[in-house]
């Protein structure tokens, strides 16, 4: 399975001058952990909920004046969406990351896969969860 199979394809990105508070108010509006810090054809850096938690709330930074680029990784591993799903995998744990921004031929950003995502798609292969849910409604007795 290839990783542009089950990535998002659906990214905001959030500006590496933008306040603190613009990008959480960003993040619970997308209902996300973390935003790509730049633009599809210039990714700069990931900002994740926990860089803003420890980076600037533990730290006991003012959240209206701190900026993305002070507190965001800019070391970003990718992977390519004609990878495979284990390339993506391979990629996570090496650098115990838990997303990966996916980028076409021409090094553009089109997508992000998330450890979510492969799980919830290597459960759906193997099969695990349809036969629990099989063995739970078809088993189950009302009494």
């Amino acid at each position: 399975m290839l990783v542009s199979e089950i990535m998002a394809k659906a990214l905001e990105f959030i500006q590496p001058d933008a306040t603190i508070q613009e990008a959480a108010t960003l993040m619970g509006e997308l209902d996300v952990g973390a935003l790509p810090v730049g633009a599809p054809e210039d990714l700069l850096g990931i900002l994740t909920d926990r860089d803003i938690l420890f980076r600037v709330v533990a730290a006991g930074g003012d959240n209206t004046r701190v900026r993305v680029r002070d507190v965001m990784s800019s070391s970003v591993f990718t992977c390519r969406d004609t990878d495979t799903l284990a390339t993506a995998m391979d990629i996570m744990g090496a650098y115990h990351v838990r997303r990966l921004p996916v980028l076409d031929a021409a090094d553009r950003v089109v997508g992000w896969v998330t450890l979510t995502d492969v799980s919830r798609r290597l459960l759906l292969d193997t099969g695990t969860i349809r036969t629990a849910l099989g063995e739970l409604s078809g088993g189950a007795q009302d009494g």
